[in-house]
């Protein structure tokens, strides 16, 4: 096999992968161009929707994937608790279509903003199992496939014109991110209460799994959950840039 279709950080086959992601997403935003907010809505929806359940034929692969379990093996190997779309690079796939369907601004916003965010992090930093492999290995097609299209969906609830962001959604963004990490830390907390996941850490909101800069803000504010809270710093500038 050509060493082209060994997928590692930063590699041509990755940016190949970003850029034909954006080309299709230009062409679908002007075939829409003249249809309705909501056929538009619909289509996100859709997209969303049917990538769930590829989302979870492909964590059922990472569950059958021998290799993966051996490298998973100090979290616990794999386990379902931990698989669920709710880190901030997926979660999208579940607000996505609420946001676009009720037309909720401080949801159109949190995806719009930390949707790219997150899957672009996702993309250019991947986790143990996923670098320096087969992208026609499952458990690649699987991460890889579904990043890119939280990516795209995302930025298209710019470029359908279902949402153009202003300086006044700064502060309802900071709510909802606020309230949606607290959920989530709820849900992380039961889980590792309950022994059904003690390694439980979606949004990384428990733990730091050794990421540098949350090691710097955990210095800061040496408590679970809290010691997020000067992402703030980062995203609020972020968003008003692109805003």
């Amino acid at each position: 096999m050509s060493d082209f279709w060994i997928l590692r950080p930063m590699g041509p086959l990755l940016w190949a992968m970003i850029g034909a992601s954006l080309l299709i997403l230009a062409i679908v935003s002007i075939l829409l161009r003249n249809t309705s907010q909501r056929t538009k809505a619909w289509v996100i929806s859709i997209v969303c929707w049917i990538t769930l359940i590829g989302f979870f034929v492909y964590k059922y692969y990472l569950s059958i994937d021998p290799e993966y379990n051996v490298l998973r093996a100090d979290m616990g190997g794999f386990n379902w608790w931990g698989e669920f779309p709710l880190h901030l690079c997926n979660i999208n796939l579940l607000l996505m279509p609420i946001a676009v369907l009720t037309k909720k601004r401080p949801l159109m916003s949190f995806c719009f903003f930390l949707g790219p965010l997150g899957a672009l992090m996702a993309l250019l930093m991947p986790g143990t199992g996923f670098s320096d492999c087969s992208i026609f290995l499952p458990r690649m097609l699987g991460y890889f496939g579904t990043h890119l299209i939280v990516f795209v969906a995302a930025l298209a609830i710019g470029t359908f014109g279902l949402y153009r962001p202003q300086m006044k959604d700064l502060l309802p963004l900071i709510g909802t991110i606020f309230i949606v990490s607290l959920v989530i830390f709820g849900f992380n907390m039961l889980l590792r209460t309950t022994g059904l996941y003690p390694n439980s850490n979606y949004f990384y909101n428990v733990e730091t799994e050794g990421n540098a800069i949350l090691e710097i803000f955990y210095r800061w504010i040496p408590i679970p959950f809290l010691y997020e809270l000067p992402s703030v710093l980062i995203l609020v500038p972020y968003a008003a840039l692109i805003t």
